[in-house]
């Protein structure tokens, strides 16, 4: 039950329906951010014979999202954050995803395909089609700003929900985000034939998502306003809520064995689940030989289960607690579920076999997220929990930079000769997949035998302990 506080004391954020307009507002951005993510995602058969990419080509685009992030950029988009705050740092992040789709649909339009700048990208550097490396920088570009714009959205909540109901608004969020996988993976291939049933293209559908992130950047933009109004409520700037960040609270971070466990898990559990939506599609098409619709339509409701799951969990998160249980549980059925798509699917041929390991994959994919974010909080900093969450975003975003090519490099090398993109042995990558969740459950293990011995209250619930964040101990 929320604490009475007289009408005249009551910022913006202690009104229950202002807070949530709020988060409504944030998370619009993600949603069409998910969008774009995945929308050529169903589509990398059509990709392959119409543009020319490889499997090893799709890979590179799909892990160029995340490039400059792992080359730092991300570490400064957190010193970003906490130097100038959620509202620059969000209109910002948005206005370069935006950036990025535009140079990404120009790259696989009309307009580019056979001038003298393809012609030269394609001679250049790898052997790769020019419309797959141009697509990659605009993708790479995007992905700046869809990381920067996830730790910004971590912040703000924590910040609007600071002695509410944080980790059901951080389920709530996710849980619209991952809506927007759905929504992609449902319209995107039936966007290809847009422009004329005899002529399918990529376009329209990745043109309709560049569309929706200018809308997400409006979105963003009121936000801004409402923040702006409860800082000058509350007598405070963004700038001077916090103690002012220094860079040695990233040394403190760096050489914290809590946080390195934390970002592993992290790592490991998320390099097994996006590049799956990314590769996965095609994945059931060769499986259950469907067509490209038919299998997208099966994948889309993967993030169904962590929408309407994650939500639950995170108000079970707020009262009762045991996330570091719920790390280990997500990590043991994300090991089963890519071991039915390597080892079982292939022999055993069923739409209804997919669809229910589809939808234990999202109910593992809501019960690591839920327990993960709302998790950070308790053991970092207020001081510097925008570069927390940053670093770990780096992290992460190293696996999903090198998984993806390494999927790629490994799809190929296990189908010499085999050039139709519907009849591709999938095993081998998807037992990849099943190892790196057999390390992302070692690593939720050894968290929660740390939380036993020092008691960092990751098994705690949410709400009693918001006020009680711990400071992250190099030593723990």
């Amino acid at each position: 039950m929320e604490k009475v506080i007289p009408a005249a004391h009551r910022l913006l954020s202690d009104k229950w329906w202002v807070r949530w307009i709020a988060l409504i507002l944030i998370a619009s951005m993600m949603f069409f951010g998910y969008m774009f993510v995945d929308v050529m995602s169903p589509l990398q058969s059509l990709v392959q014979t119409q543009l020319g990419w490889s499997p090893e080509a799709f890979g590179y685009y799909a892990g160029a999202e995340y490039m400059l992030n792992v080359f730092g950029f991300l570490i400064v988009a957190g010193i970003i954050l906490d130097k100038m705050g959620v509202r620059f740092t969000g209109v910002l992040s948005a206005s370069v995803m935006f950036l990025g789709a535009c140079i990404k649909l120009y790259a696989i339009s009309p307009l580019f395909a056979g001038t003298g700048f393809d012609q030269w990208l394609s001679s250049w550097w790898v052997e790769m089609p020019g419309s797959a490396k141009l697509a990659a920088l605009g993708f790479t570009v995007f992905g700046c700003g869809c990381e920067m714009a996830g730790i910004t959205v971590s912040r703000a909540i924590a910040k609007w929900f600071k002695g509410k109901e944080m980790a059901l608004a951080m389920g709530v969020e996710m849980a619209i985000a991952r809506l927007g996988v759905y929504a992609v993976l449902s319209l995107s291939p039936r966007l290809v034939g847009w422009i004329g049933q005899n002529d399918p293209s990529v376009v329209p559908p990745v043109a309709f998502c560049t569309v929706l992130l200018l809308i997400g950047l409006i979105s963003f933009s009121v936000f801004a306003i409402m923040d702006t109004r409860l800082d000058k409520q509350s007598g405070v700037s963004e700038e001077s809520e916090e103690e002012e960040f220094k860079l040695s609270d990233v040394k403190n971070l760096l050489t914290s064995r809590l946080f390195w466990i934390i970002a592993l898990l992290c790592v490991l559990y998320y390099s097994a689940i996006f590049p799956f939506q990314r590769f996965g599609t095609n994945m059931l098409q060769c499986n259950l030989h469907i067509s490209e619709t038919e299998a997208a339509d099966l994948l889309r409701w993967f993030p169904i289960g962590a929408l309407c799951l994650t939500p639950p969990l995170g108000y079970f998160l707020d009262k009762v607690g045991r996330g570091a249980t719920m790390l280990i549980l997500g990590s043991l059925l994300l090991i089963g579920c890519h071991l039915v798509f390597a080892l079982w699917l292939p022999s055993n041929p069923s739409e209804s076999l997919a669809l229910i390991t589809i939808l234990v994959l999202g109910v593992s994919f809501s019960l690591v997220p839920a327990a993960l974010w709302p998790s950070v909080p308790k053991v970092m900093d207020a001081r510097y929990l925008g570069s927390a969450y940053s670093l770990i975003f780096w992290v992460q975003n190293i696996g999903l930079f090198a998984i993806p090519i390494l999927f790629g490099k490994i799809l190929e090398s296990s189908n010499p000769g085999v050039t139709d993109p519907t009849r591709y042995d999938y095993t081998n990558p998807m037992l990849m997949f099943a190892f790196l969740g057999v390390l992302a459950l070692l690593c939720a293990i050894w968290l929660k035998v740390l939380n036993s011995r020092n008691h960092y209250g990751l098994e705690d619930p949410n709400i009693l302990a918001d006020d009680e964040a711990v400071r992250l101990d190099g030593e723990a």
